[in-house]
């Protein structure tokens, strides 16, 4: 067997840098090709101005960056850019795993940052290259959130947890029931830069909802009692048919996201939710409304389409909550010289289709309902997520802890006391 000649490269000087030409084989459209490359070792440095050949810190250097490619450690696809990785191999995997919507979210997130790192080769990209491009995003927007960069992290690990999976970088990536264990990800050692923690999440309170549901018309009031009494997400409800109802449950079975049928979210997802005699009422008047259908899309548009949530939430439901204190008219309306447009506040805020998922939890914990319970009914794969996420302690939930501490207190002091004169006694 004939063993690959090892390379030293020529180190030269161009400009203020010394730089070594080596050849390797890369992929260019996808295929292998051997090329004549160059890489700037180090900037040249005041003292070496005058010197033909380099110091030995940069012939060092050298050696250390061929070392790799002399011993073949990494195929020619992690030669490959960052970018092209991402474009040809990375999100092509996300559209056979993913949701179309999560799918977006990643897309947006990999814009944010593509010019920070994008050039950069896979097997260059080291923890401190992952380091400086979320601390230069936290230098550019200083107002984004901490979450934000937290999800820009999570997508560079990922990138890399995929080429280490494909055997592009070294590495191991280990699956030992929903544990993933990878080994080698640059991005394992970057810690998020300061930034601004967002404002909590709003769980609508049970009076907030009835008040609410006094406002809006059909199909919002609808739309709305099944949110707020099932805990169904957005597209989940969009994505119901009549079949999935039987007066006991609903079962979900699609999700519809932008006009796109999907899968649900999860496995756990599919699980059924009951449906509690209110909801039952409000379902069966909507569909004596909808000449007792028995088959086919609960919300349909005039086109038999299922309805879209954000048309309802503009068209039926800002306008009605979002009224004049004045004129009572909604926002669009109360337009002219004759009164500045201010909200009126006796009417319920909108905070979003996911403030009534985090109001059931929050709702049902108020009400003694344990914790695994509320799990099973909003269909999350732990319970720790329904806990952290989704249930909202309130200021009265707070003060009546409070009063029980203090309640449980006095009564630790009366017994010592109790005790105390015993022994005096005694």
């Amino acid at each position: 067997m004939r063993r690959q000649r090892q390379q030293g490269g020529y180190i030269y000087r161009r400009g203020e840098w010394w730089v070594l030409r080596y050849r390797e084989t890369v992929l260019e459209d996808g295929q292998p090709v051997r090329r004549q490359l160059a890489k700037q070792l180090a900037p040249v440095a005041p003292e070496h101005r005058k010197l033909r050949r380099p110091p030995e810190s940069v012939e060092a250097d050298a050696q250390k960056f061929l070392q790799p490619i002399n011993s073949n450690a990494y195929p020619p696809e992690a030669t490959q850019s960052l970018d092209d990785f991402v474009e040809r191999v990375y999100f092509p995997g996300l559209e056979k795993q993913m949701r179309a919507s999560t799918e977006k979210g990643y897309k947006a997130r990999w814009e944010t940052i593509k010019g920070l790192c994008g050039s950069y080769r896979l097997r260059e990209f080291r923890t401190k290259d992952g380091q400086d491009v979320l601390n230069e995003v936290a230098k550019l927007n200083p107002k984004l959130l901490r979450s934000t960069l937290h999800h820009l992290k999570s997508l560079l690990s990922g990138i890399f947890t995929e080429a280490i999976r494909l055997g592009y970088l070294d590495g191991q990536v280990t699956l030992s029931g929903s544990t993933k264990t990878v080994v080698g990800n640059p991005m394992r050692g970057v810690r998020l830069p300061s930034a601004p923690d967002g404002e909590e999440t709003y769980a609508y309170s049970l009076e907030e909802i009835t008040r609410m549901l006094l406002y809006l018309p059909q199909p919002a009031y609808t739309l709305a009692a099944i949110a707020a009494f099932s805990g169904l997400r957005r597209s989940e409800i969009a994505g119901l048919l009549w079949e999935n109802y039987d007066g006991q449950e609903l079962r979900v079975t699609r999700s519809v996201w932008e006009g796109e049928v999907n899968e649900p979210k999860t496995k756990k997802s599919k699980a059924p939710v009951p449906v509690i005699p209110h909801l039952a009422r409000i379902l069966d008047a909507w569909r004596e409304q909808k000449g007792n259908a028995k088959t086919g899309v609960m919300f349909p548009t005039s086109n038999k389409t299922p309805v879209s949530m954000n048309n309802v939430l503009n068209r039926a439901i800002l306008p009605v909550l979002n009224r004049c204190q004045k004129c009572h008219k909604s926002k669009g309306e109360c337009e002219g010289p004759r009164h500045e447009y201010r909200r009126d506040e006796s009417l319920p805020a909108w905070h979003g289709w996911h403030a009534f998922r985090r109001g059931l939890a929050t709702n049902l914990h108020r009400l003694g309902v344990p914790d695994k319970t509320i799990q099973a009914i909003l269909r999350h794969s732990n319970v720790a997520v329904t806990q952290a996420c989704y249930i909202k302690t309130v200021d009265s939930d707070s003060v009546a802890a409070m009063k029980l501490l203090e309640a449980a207190l006095c009564a630790n002091r009366a017994l010592e006391s109790v005790s105390s004169k015993q022994d005096m006694v005694n």
